[in-house]
This record gives structure tokens, C-alpha cells and sequence, in this order.
């Protein structure tokens, strides 16, 4: 009898195991369950967030899809510490199975399983957690959750054939979620530390791991006030003690430290650089532009993105560019690493230039004014119906709005809402604010805010170097520097007078300095203003009437030549937008973004070459090979000898002209060129600037151009923008690091004289160093 009752357990015993080798066969062969195409193994893991890299390798940002914010972190760029703690506390015999540790398996089964030890432990490798994160859904089917386990296994065993131990590491450690979408090794060590996966210390590894057996419960920002994280923390300590990586002494020295995080939230709306990322995303996404996508009075904008879909190699470059399997790329999934032009030094310095003017000075100057007018931030030469278009469209604008109509609202039930007082939080430079007020009127204090734009660039080779395109991105995402067209005002005056030296005019040449009335080809007439009353009926030099900003010689230098030819010319310096052909534009009617003048302006330091912004250098894919790479695009614009007269007068704007605040006011002493502008009514003012190395350009104004200062002591391109150059520059030639030196000259051919004719030395001038020879000495503040 006992040997039958023998005989039954072994053969019971040996059904058992058939079975179970029997059915993991199956799984493996596909027969029963649910295994990956061994295509998916091979490759598991094929999202990734893309990285955006500074041009000295500093990471920017990333672009992934909501929820997702993994980056590919290889291995070697693992710290020692994260490792040794991962493996202690989640699979000691890691090294030694391959994939299932039947060890582990059996304890797991008796004590945790039969006598309900909890402290017993589980019995999944690192390698079946692996597997379980990569292909095992929640499901609620009882036969796929029965088939789960053995599932894992199977898998587990293909995921060791595949790969070797230390990328089996990295792969979990890159899949697993540490909330606040820190999703992969890479991301939480930044969210939690501030830190890469290399940097991170003993302390910070094992807090990190310690959160992989659930990152809610043992989160120490989520759970800061409970003594849940530290304690986890401190059981990795006494594991990797077991070990053999830690002493008794390390672990009870370690576990009295504090926890110290550094918490950076992941989001696309934060850190440096935030319109640079947008603009980039976009346009690297880009579709090919389709007519039948564009509204009818978009042709224009249709017409830009297809000249870029053409010439531009970034524009839609994900789209335009396939993957070795002969897919699109995809930013968000394909883990590309984005290696753009912009330099960190100089980009924060750009957004503290913004900040420092804009919050610090020209901002509470116009709330003093508006406050002079009752609050109103609509300048008073406009109607009071004008006034009220403008805040009813903005009121259907609205989320408000939008969501009162989502609740079947009517419009009057909606409208009626905005004049309701409500507590609400309303933006300041100064961070949230907390405020009782309408609705309405929050649309007016924000409509009140001042806005820039500000890009800085290297005139050689194109890479922009800074790019701020508004004040602030989580409020105001609309970007000035890319999106924004404004009329350009009397910076557009060096493209003319550029004209005039391309006919063979000089800086020198004489016109009478009054106002003329010009008839027009159809018939009507022109007559200029000027805001410049000096020497009034005197002959003065082109360079005078440049130097100054004068509009009566600019109107006699667009006087002999046809709109049509300047029109060309304005669309060789690179504007884009629609031009009329008039002889007004040469004032500054045309309208262009701040990114189009800038390029525009390299034209003068480059010898009449200008260079097309350059975004990217070179883009890597997910294994690093080099995918694309990018150079700058030139343009011939000029003639080497017009660039350098033009190039001499831009400089005397800033040594006795209408610049000259960037030496009285900012003490800047390099080599420097540039022209302000200031359009009708203070609506936009500008200034761009350069040095032998570097173009830069800026925009002040409001969202509307009805808000803008009454007074022309701070609504003029001198008073609102130039500033903001001023201190940019000042800060970065104060940083030696960056290595701009204010005693490197602008590179001019020997013995250049920008007042005779080349071929005749004789009729050569005398030229004063930075000042034109009939100067005043006294310049106009416009």
C-alpha cells in the first residue's frame, strides 16, 4: 500500500512538472498565452523621449508624450551605487540564473505562498519584472492572468538569450516609472537630485531603488512628512549590507542621514530656453503644407511654410527623413538626441536682460501712465468702440468662454460672467498673484503686461545663440521671435540707405535736408514727417540722416529708386511676410519677426553675405549614430564695399546717434553697430545690435498695438528696447568664459575709406574715428 501511495506522489509530482514544462513550451512556441513577435524581444524598449542639448552638451529638455519622459540611458552612464543597491535589493543571485531563480521561486511558493510570510519575499528576478513592465497588461480575463506567471518566465528566459546582464540592468532601470513623469533612470535622477544617472550618490541610489517597490507609498517628495521613504531607504542599506556591498558600520553610519532631494518637475513649460524647445518642436514636426489645411486669408502663411518646406533641411525634417524600418521619425519615441546652437551662458543672460528691464523699469513706468488714464492699458488716441472690439474678442477668446459654451451656456449667460467679481490668481513678474477681481477686468491688467521678443546669433556661422520669444512661456506662449510680425519701424532704414550704396552712393554724399512732397504712380501724393527738426534746410550727408533716423533723407533716398526693386532687396535680407510695394515702407511699414531682422543684419558684419539661422548642428538617433547634420545657408545681399559703408555708419549710430545710450548708459566699449526703431504711435519699438561677433536684435510692445506708451520718454525703441541689448552685452562680455573680447575690431580691407570713390583716391575725406565728419555732436533720442 505504501509503496502504491509512493509511486501515486511520484507520478503526481512528474504530472506536475510535464505540465509545466509542457505548457511553458507551448507559451514559447506560441501555442497557448501570449508572447511577443521575437522581432519586439530583440527590441523591446522603442520609446524614448528625445533630448535637446546645448551646444556644450548641457540637456535643455526633451520632448515626450504626456505621461512619458523616458530617456535611453546606457549602462556605463549608470553610478556603481545604483547597481549594487538594485541588484541587493531585488535579485541577489541576479548573476548567477538565467532569468528565473528557482531558489527564489521555491521560497516564494512555501513561505510567502503557503505560510503567508509576507516578509518572506517574492520570487521574480529582475529580469521577470523586466518582462512584466514591458508585456504584461493588467488584464481581467482569468485564463491570461492564470498563464501570466509562466508567461513571464518564458520571456524572462528569451530577454537573458537576448541581451547580457548589465543590459538587462539598464533596460529595467530606463523602463520603470518614478512618477511626476520621471519615467527611466534618466529622468528621476533629475526630478528627485537635480543630477544624471551618473552622478548619483550612495543615498540617492538606494532612495531611488528603494521607490521600485512602489513609487507612491515610498515617494519622498509625494510622501515628504512620512517616515515611509526613509525607512525603505534604510532597508536597501541592511540589503546590500547582506550582500557583501556595504558594513554594518557604512549602513548604521548612512541610515541616520536625512533625505535631501533637489526637486525639478519635468515640464516642457520650464527651465532655459522654453519658445527655443516649442519653436524647434514644431517645426521639426511639421507637416508638408497643404493648401486645404490653410484658411482662406492664410495664403501667405501657406506660402511661407512651403518656401521653408523646400529650403529649410529642419522643417519637417521628422517627416521628411524615414528610419531604417522606413517610418517617419517621431520625437516624442524615437530617443533622438537634438544637438541645438543655443550656449546656457547666454541664454539665461538674455532672459535676465528681458526680465531685469522689462520688470524692473519699463513695467511699472507704464503702469504709472496707465494708472494716469484710470487704469486703462489702451493708449487714449483710441475710440472707446475700438476699445471694445478688442475685449470682446479676447472675451471669446477665453477659457472662460469656451467652457461656458461646453455647458450650454447662452452668450449673455456667459457674457454676464465677466463682470462678476471672483477671487482668481492673475500673473505678475513677481509669480502668481492672489486677487478679487472681474473677469473682464483680468483680461484688461493682462492685456496691460508688456511683452519682447530677443534673439541673439553668430553672424558667421548662423548658430543662434540665445532665444527668448516672450516674458514668460507658461503664460504667454505666443513667440515673438519665430511667430510675431510687427512693423519694423526705422530699422528697416539700413536696407534702403544699403540700396543707395549698391548704386554707388557714399556715406558722404549731400541732400537738403527738407521736407518734399513725392507723387506716387497712382497718381496721389507722399509727404513725409519728420520728428527731427535740425538743420532744417542745410545740406547733410546720407550718414547724418542714417545716424540720426531721419526720415526726410530717407524719403529722398527711396525717391530714386522704385519700391518694387527695394521690395526685392527687403526680401534678399530675408523677410518673409507680406510686402506692399510703397515708397512708406521705407519708413518701416513692412512687417517682419525678430528672428528674420537679426539674420537680415548679419548681412553687415559678413560682407554683404548674410548667413540664415542655424538651430541644430547635428541630430543623433537612439544608438548614436549621426542621422543629419546641418549648415548654415548664405545669401549674397550686398557688394563687399557697400557691406563695409553701410557697416561704418551702423557703427556711428551708436558712437553720436540714435544708439548712443549703449555707451553713455551701459559704458560698452567694443567695436559696436546697431539702429533703433520705433513705429507710429510707440507701437513697437526695436533695436538691433552687433558686435564683430555676435548680431542681436530686440521687441518691446504690448499684445495689441493700442497698448503702448503716450510719452516718448519710454515708448521710443531707445528707451524700451535698446536696454535690454545694453545689458545682454554687458553680461556676456563680462564673462570671460565666453570669450568675447572688446578689443577685437570689425575686420575692414586696409586703408578702407567709406566717403570716395575707390577707383579715384584723390577725392578721399577725412575720416574721424566713429563720427561722422559733419556731426553735431548731439543726436536725437528717437
Amino acid at each position: 500500500m505504501k509503496h502504491k501511495i509512493k509511486s501515486l506522489l511520484w507520478l503526481t509530482f512528474a504530472l506536475v512538472w510535464i505540465s509545466i514544462l509542457g505548457g511553458i513550451f507551448a507559451i514559447s512556441m506560441g501555442w497557448i498565452g501570449y508572447l511577443p513577435p521575437i522581432e519586439q524581444l530583440q527590441n523591446p524598449i522603442d520609446k524614448y523621449a528625445s533630448q535637446v542639448l546645448a551646444a556644450d552638451g548641457e540637456v535643455i529638455g526633451s520632448y515626450a508624450h504626456l505621461g512619458s519622459n523616458r530617456v535611453l540611458v546606457d549602462y556605463k552612464d549608470l553610478s556603481p551605487n545604483l547597481v549594487k543597491a538594485l541588484i541587493a535589493t531585488e535579485d541577489v543571485r541576479f548573476e548567477g540564473h538565467s532569468g528565473i531563480d528557482f531558489r527564489s521561486l521555491a521560497r516564494a511558493i512555501f513561505k510567502t505562498g503557503i505560510l503567508q510570510q509576507k516578509s518572506a519575499g517574492g520570487g521574480s528576478t529582475i529580469t521577470q519584472q523586466l518582462a512584466k513592465m514591458l508585456y504584461s497588461p493588467p488584464s481581467s480575463n482569468f485564463f491570461t492572468r492564470m498563464m501570466k506567471k509562466p508567461v513571464e518566465w518564458v520571456i524572462a528566459a528569451k530577454l537573458e538569450r537576448y541581451y547580457t546582464k548589465e543590459e538587462i540592468l539598464a533596460m529595467y532601470l530606463n523602463q520603470f516609472d518614478f512618477l511626476y513623469n520621471a519615467v527611466g533612470i534618466r529622468s528621476a535622477a533629475f526630478t528627485y537630485f537635480g543630477k544624471t544617472p551618473a552622478e548619483l550618490n550612495l543615498q540617492e541610489s538606494a532612495m531611488l531603488i528603494g521607490m521600485c517597490k512602489n513609487p507612491s507609498i515610498y515617494n519622498p517628495i509625494l510622501r515628504a512628512n512620512s517616515p515611509l521613504p526613509m525607512e525603505r531607504r534604510n532597508t536597501v542599506f541592511q540589503q546590500m549590507e547582506k550582500a557583501g556591498y556595504l558594513t554594518e558600520r557604512e549602513v548604521d553610519s548612512l541610515s541616520r542621514l536625512p533625505i535631501k532631494t533637489s526637486f525639478h518637475r519635468m515640464d516642457h513649460k520650464q527651465g532655459i530656453a522654453p519658445y527655443f524647445r516649442e519653436h524647434l518642436r514644431k517645426i521639426m514636426m511639421a507637416d508638408k503644407p497643404d493648401r486645404s489645411d490653410y484658411a482662406s486669408w492664410q495664403y501667405d502663411k501657406f506660402r511661407d511654410d512651403s518656401i521653408q518646406w523646400e529650403t529649410n533641411p529642419l522643417y519637417g525634417w521628422c517627416n521628411k527623413n524615414r528610419k531604417p524600418d522606413g517610418s517617419p521619425y517621431n520625437i516624442y519615441t524615437d530617443g533622438l538626441k537634438i544637438y541645438t546652437t543655443i550656449n546656457p551662458a547666454m541664454q539665461r543672460y538674455a532672459e535676465e536682460a528681458v526680465e531685469e528691464h522689462l520688470a524692473g523699469h519699463l513695467q511699472p513706468a507704464f503702469d504709472r501712465e496707465r494708472r494716469a488714464r484710470g487704469g486703462d492699458p489702451f493708449s487714449t488716441s483710441i475710440s472707446a468702440d475700438q476699445r471694445k472690439k478688442i475685449l470682446e474678442r479676447a472675451i471669446r477668446q477665453s477659457e472662460r468662454w469656451r467652457l461656458g459654451k461646453e455647458d450650454g451656456l447662452s452668450d449673455s449667460e456667459i457674457r454676464a460672467q465677466f463682470d462678476r467679481k471672483t477671487k482668481m490668481q492673475v500673473w505678475s513678474w513677481r509669480g502668481q498673484r492672489d486677487t478679487v477681481m472681474t473677469p473682464l477686468d483680468s483680461i484688461r491688467y493682462m492685456k496691460g503686461i508688456l511683452r519682447s521678443g530677443f534673439v541673439a546669433m553668430n553672424p558667421h556661422n548662423g548658430h543662434v545663440l540665445a532665444y527668448v520669444g516672450d516674458i514668460n512661456f507658461s503664460q504667454f506662449q505666443y513667440d515673438m521671435v519665430s511667430d510675431g510680425r510687427r512693423q519694423t519701424g526705422s530699422i528697416i532704414k539700413p536696407f534702403l540707405y544699403s540700396l543707395a550704396m549698391i548704386d554707388g552712393a557714399s556715406p558722404c554724399d549731400q541732400v537738403l535736408h527738407v521736407q518734399r512732397t513725392y507723387r506716387l504712380d497712382n497718381g496721389q501724393t507722399w509727404t513725409p514727417r519728420n520728428t527731427n527738426h535740425r538743420r532744417v534746410g542745410e545740406m547733410v550727408s546720407i550718414q547724418w540722416g542714417l545716424q540720426n533716423s531721419d526720415n526726410w533723407v530717407t524719403a529722398e533716398l527711396m525717391s530714386r529708386t522704385s519700391p518694387l526693386t527695394f521690395k526685392r532687396l527687403l526680401e534678399s535680407y530675408g523677410l518673409r511676410g507680406p510686402i506692399e510695394a510703397t515708397m512708406a515702407m521705407s519708413l518701416g511699414t513692412p512687417e517682419a519677426t525678430v528672428g528674420e531682422m537679426v539674420s537680415g543684419y548679419t548681412t553687415f558684419v559678413n560682407d554683404g553675405v548674410r548667413v540664415d539661422p542655424i538651430l541644430v548642428t547635428q541630430i543623433e538617433d537612439m544608438h548614436g549614430n549621426i542621422v543629419a547634420t546641418f549648415a548654415p545657408k548664405m545669401t549674397e545681399v550686398l557688394t563687399a564695399d557697400a557691406a563695409h559703408k553701410m557697416l561704418y555708419m551702423l557703427q556711428n549710430v551708436v558712437n553720436g546717434g540714435t544708439g548712443g545710450r549703449l555707451r553713455s548708459s551701459f559704458g560698452l566699449q567694443m567695436p559696436l553697430g546697431g539702429k533703433t526703431g520705433t513705429t507710429q504711435n510707440n507701437s513697437d519699438t526695436w533695436f538691433m545690435g552687433f558686435t564683430p561677433d555676435l548680431v542681436a536684435g530686440c521687441w518691446v510692445g504690448g499684445e495689441e498695438r493700442s497698448v503702448r506708451f503716450n510719452s516718448m520718454a519710454f515708448g521710443q525703441g531707445a528707451a524700451a528696447a535698446l536696454p535690454i541689448f545694453g545689458k545682454f552685452l554687458k553680461k556676456v562680455y563680462g564673462d570671460s568664459k565666453l570669450g568675447y573680447l572688446a578689443n577685437i575690431p570689425f575686420q575692414l580691407p586696409e586703408g578702407f575709406s567709406p566717403c570716395y570713390d575707390a577707383g579715384n583716391s584723390d577725392e578721399a575725406v577725412e575720416i574721424y574715428e566713429g563720427v561722422n565728419p559733419d556731426s553735431t555732436g548731439s543726436y536725437s533720442p528717437f
